[in-house]
């Protein structure tokens, strides 16, 4: 009888274990539409598994909550000037990622695209996360981790760098307004630009004056490939992550 007991407890308790190592090693992803214009955000997996989504519609204002398993490693992005065809297939001026549908299932967006890139470690480990420019930029957007320990720091592009961007780097939308500004490597596709070949180092392939374009506008993004040391952050203990658009 005593055994009986101790099987049917424990046949109580696993269900609670269960959900209580899911919690753990588990994250939530918020992404909010500060923007006074409708964004349609995108996420990509990089190594662990695919999110429940990979694509949707956010108003201005709207916010939306994603459940993301540990480990996971991937990029948020927002996809600007969206619409579907007559045909019923769905396109993007900047971020779209070809897919015809609001879902990108599995594909990365087009450069230029202002990108949210995490790596979240299992077990409350440390996860690292920047956001990127390094192939150009669309909208403003920012990381906040919530909880967590051990600085947990946000990190943002706030700034439209739009505003700046040069005529050889500008990418123009149907009303002939710049919506997007593209990297020099994206641009030229040159190796001192994209740090390949003979530039494929810290000391070879140094900051130029287009990547500083994108530095000043926004000094914690990631520039150009080895914009490492003020662009990389850290947090401990299991945070979620508020991702936004218009920060």
């Amino acid at each position: 009888m005593e055994r009986r007991s101790s099987v049917l407890l424990l046949g109580l308790l696993l269900p609670f274990f269960l959900a209580t190592n899911h919690c753990i090693d588990a994250a939530t992803f918020t992404i909010k539409n500060n923007c006074p214009y409708t964004v349609w955000p995108a996420t990509l997996t990089g190594s662990g598994s695919q999110l429940s989504t990979t694509g949707f519609e956010l108003a201005s204002g709207a916010s939306n909550a994603i459940d993301v398993p540990n480990p996971w490693s991937g990029r948020v992005w927002g996809r600007t000037s969206c619409s579907t065809d007559g045909s019923g297939r769905f396109t993007c001026q900047t971020g779209d990622c070809g897919s015809g549908v609001v879902a990108c299932n599995g594909a990365g967006g087009v450069p230029p695209a202002s990108l949210a890139e995490l790596t979240l470690v299992a077990g409350g480990g440390q996860d690292t996360y920047d956001i990127s420019l390094v192939d150009g930029f669309n909208i403003p957007i920012s990381i906040t981790p919530q909880g967590g320990s051990g600085g947990c720091s946000s990190t943002s592009c706030p700034a439209n760098v739009n505003s700046v961007c040069p005529a050889e780097l500008s990418v123009k939308g149907t009303d002939g307004n710049v919506i997007a500004c593209k990297s020099a490597c994206v641009a030229f596709n040159e190796p001192q630009y994209c740090c390949t070949g003979q530039f494929a180092s810290p000391q070879t392939c140094p900051p130029t004056s287009y990547s500083m374009i994108f530095k000043n506008q926004c000094p914690q993004a990631y520039s150009y490939a080895y914009d490492d040391s003020t662009s990389t952050f850290t947090c401990s203990g299991g945070a979620n992550y508020l991702v936004t658009f218009c920060p």
